[in-house]
């Protein structure tokens, strides 16, 4: 078994990938300039809501019922909102029509109704090895706000596996 790592991770060590799902070689965009904010929230045993059963007031006993969903947020900083040869945050999200993604793919099912996405947070360990969160079937949104800098603000629902490596 190998130790567990001596780094403590931070903001710099990691990168977000989104693909989508077009066979054999899926769509995708590294985020540029991004926060280094990645969350994910809502992971548990068997990803299974959790009952409470009471007997007169009491706990008798607790049962996994329905499935529970993962969310997603990150943020990047505003640099485009569309273009029609480079990729864009804002054109992957919403398949923009005249982008490179306008063809874009579902990853839950090539005909569905929801567009979701493949995200991946990679972790680089300073000493080169890496480690992954690999969220299937995500849903994502886009805000958008002007400050400085202007920034993107992203959220979604994984409806799919979660795979930590």
């Amino acid at each position: 078994m190998a130790p567990i790592s001596t780094f403590v991770k931070n903001f710099r060590d990691g990168d977000i990938l989104l693909e989508d799902g077009t066979t054999p070689t899926a769509l995708d965009l590294t985020v540029q300039y991004e926060g280094g904010d990645f969350s994910i929230s809502g992971l548990g045993d068997g990803q299974k809501e959790v009952a409470t059963y009471l007997d007169r007031g009491s706990l008798c006993s607790i049962r996994h019922t329905n499935q529970t969903f993962p969310t997603i947020s990150f943020s990047a900083h505003l640099t485009d909102l569309s273009d029609g040869t480079s990729e864009t945050l804002p054109d992957i999200i919403r398949r923009t029509t005249g982008s490179p993604f306008a063809a874009a793919v579902s990853t839950y099912h090539a005909d569905a109704d929801v567009y979701t996405l493949k995200v991946t947070w990679t972790i680089t360990e300073p000493g080169g090895g890496t480690h992954k969160v690999i969220a299937d079937d995500v849903h994502l949104t886009i805000d958008m706000s002007e400050g400085d800098p202007s920034s993107f603000s992203l959220s979604g629902t994984c409806f799919g596996s979660v795979a930590l490596t």
